[in-house]
């Protein structure tokens, strides 16, 4: 599963605030902060676009080339999101080797569907769209491949193939797709009320009816 770690080439922040990170983000830059290890945290910027680009990807490790320092191999550990929740403004980042075993969230990317899924009424519904893992940072995937078709009504977490040397950390009876049965709606029947309501409208023409005939 051994992939290629893209590269980023970094540059130190000599300056902090919410006012430079702005003007960093009007320039194409994305404010990040690396941690761990014992070393004291590092205050850089990496091209947005690129970062941006394999984040969407599912990339998880990076190589940053930072001015002056060296490389240093990182773990994406948070993303900080603007006001309305769909862009990322700052990157949290962690020193790692590549052998080390980390947990961490991974995307599971889904397949066609489950067997049961093409009777009448059935729906499929996901539960999670990614779970937990802790696996050696080299061995850190993209995404978790699910193929729906080979399992009937569900599949949970402990049903899944994992690739050598990684454990799943979420339970293993934790659902991620599961089919359920919409029952068919059947047409209301009359109330009672209504049928009542048509019985005393009923009466009421049969006594017009009848005091007309009288007179």
């Amino acid at each position: 599963m051994a992939h290629e770690t893209p590269t980023l080439v970094a540059s130190k922040r000599e300056r902090l605030g919410t006012r430079y990170a702005q003007r960093l983000r009007k320039s194409g830059q994305l404010p990040a902060v690396i941690y761990g290890h014992g070393a004291a945290p590092m205050s850089v910027s990496v091209d947005e676009k690129k970062t941006l680009a394999h984040l969407h990807h599912g990339q998880h490790v990076f190589n940053l080339e930072i001015e002056g320092e060296g490389t240093e191999t990182c773990l994406v550990k948070d993303l900080q999101f603007g006001f309305l929740g769909d862009n990322v403004i700052h990157v949290d980042l962690t020193r790692v080797n590549l052998d080390e075993r980390v947990k961490i969230l991974v995307h599971l990317d889904l397949h066609g569907e489950l067997k049961s899924a093409s009777q009448a009424g059935a729906i499929m519904v996901h539960d999670h769209a990614e779970i937990e893992v802790e696996c050696a940072v080299r061995d850190i995937p993209e995404s978790i491949r699910v193929d729906l078709g080979a399992y009937e009504t569900s599949i949970n977490v402990g049903e899944l193939d994992l690739p050598d040397g990684m454990v799943a950390i979420t339970p293993a009876d934790t659902n991620i797709v599961h089919v359920q049965i919409v029952a068919e709606e059947e047409p209301e029947e009359a109330t009672s009320t209504d049928e009542a309501a048509g019985e005393e409208s009923g009466d009421g023409g049969g006594d017009g009816d009848a005091a007309k005939s009288e007179d």
